[in-house]
């Protein structure tokens, strides 16, 4: 039996928060039915790279949910939303929209709990419903800068970095998302009362700051560049090999550290480590300069290969910078099954990244990738009771659409 089978939720987001969160959900369960504009393409739906005539991003992003396309701003599209709510049992929305715009298309939070007062409601936005910045456009990037974060996470002297993941999106909005309206259906199950939930990404972003603000807030002592023990300010990094590829070292434990000198051969080293970890001053920064540069002429000595080679008997929190396509065949990802093949539309199968929550009774299930626009609007409107006669008119209106 599916972890979420009970729950049925209305997708109104696009990019990447709520899709990834919705996506994570139906992976658990969910019936998810994505509700997109039919003039407003969602950007991902043609972000390349293409496999075949639909972008492999939104295929992952989309896999499981059913598509209805709709134009909100006409009552007929409008009106379907609502019979939805009251009559399929879809109480759960998500949606990504600056603040006011799904007022103003009349399918706001209070509006459904008026239908339904078990309605769990949530908005997923950058900066959230209230604030000076509650309407401001942003991106990942603006909402890391803002939480405080892209400034300590540097080089000193170097400007921030753009990062390969979207760490605001995904780990602030989408995964506190997923948090937000599971706790809400908990308390529901228990009052028999939805809520909205304002998820701002910004919140979210600065909330991840978990070991550098309470330095900040309880000890007025700020993070910067290259400062700390994880943020570069010790020899917890990236260390370049003969052949230019690179191994992370975290080794900062006693015996993680000792490990690490025995595989490099560097007994010198074993010495300063008690000096590292003493108050800040000349000698812990002596001793860390000393270890910097000792790690790196000895990864410096030998290839890639030869250091896997060395470390993979080692347990010293040491393991190579892998490319994506040797993280995708890595024998641990393989053992946890990280690839899954998703059924396509037309029954082929597309490789993508599996859900990642193991369950000792469950086994998430993949329906099929994301397909075309609207192309479940016709049986969701026939589930609805409209007639063929009626869902022709919707289409030749604007109000909804289906694949040609």
């Amino acid at each position: 039996m599916a972890l979420l089978n009970h729950l049925k939720i209305l997708d109104f987001s696009t990019l990447l928060p709520g899709p990834y969160a919705t996506m994570m959900l139906a992976d658990m369960g969910a019936e998810v039915l994505r509700v997109e504009s039919t003039k407003q393409v969602d950007f991902l739906r043609f972000a390349p790279p293409m496999d075949g005539e639909h972008s492999a991003n939104h295929m992952y992003l989309n896999r499981s949910k059913k598509l209805l396309a709709l134009d909100l701003k006409q009552d007929a599209g409008v009106h379907v939303i609502k019979q939805l709510v009251e009559q399929q049992g879809y109480d759960i929305v998500v949606e990504q929209f600056r603040p006011g715009v799904m007022s103003r298309l009349g399918i706001s939070y209070e509006t459904l709990k008026a239908i339904n007062p078990r309605i769990i409601y949530c908005s997923i936005t950058g900066y959230g419903q209230n604030g000076p910045y509650q309407h401001r456009a942003g991106h990942d990037n603006n909402y890391l800068a803002l939480a405080g974060i892209a400034n300590y996470s540097r080089r000193k002297g170097k400007p921030p970095t753009p990062q390969g993941i979207q760490i605001a999106d995904i780990a602030g909005g989408s995964m506190h998302a997923i948090a937000g309206i599971l706790a809400a259906v908990s308390h529901r199950e228990k009052t028999g009362q939805g809520q909205h939930i304002d998820i701002s990404m910004t919140d979210a972003a600065f909330a991840l700051n978990a070991l550098a603000a309470p330095g900040l807030l309880a000890c007025d002592e700020p993070p910067e560049p290259e400062s700390t023990l994880l943020n570069g300010g010790s020899f917890y990094d990236y260390y370049e090999t003969q052949d230019g590829r690179f191994f992370s070292v975290g080794s900062i434990e006693p015996p993680f550290f000792k490990a690490l000198c025995e595989t490099l051969d560097t007994p010198e080293l074993l010495a300063l480590h008690s000096q590292m970890m003493s108050p800040a001053g000349p000698e812990k920064e002596a001793a860390m300069a000393t270890i910097r540069e000792g790690l790196q002429k000895a990864f410096s000595s030998n290839s890639y290969e030869y250091w896997l080679q060395a470390f993979a008997a080692s347990d010293a929190c040491v393991e190579p910078v892998l490319t994506m396509r040797e993280a995708s065949e890595h024998p641990q990802l393989v053992a946890r099954k990280m690839v899954a093949d998703v059924p396509r539309p037309d029954g082929s199968h597309q490789p993508q990244v599996a859900h990642p929550i193991k369950y000792s009774d469950f086994e998430p299930q993949y329906a099929h990738t994301g397909g075309a626009i609207g192309q479940d609007s016709r049986s969701i409107l026939l589930e609805l009771g409209y007639s063929t006669e009626q869902i022709d008119e919707l289409i030749a209106s604007g109000v909804t659409l289906e694949p040609n």
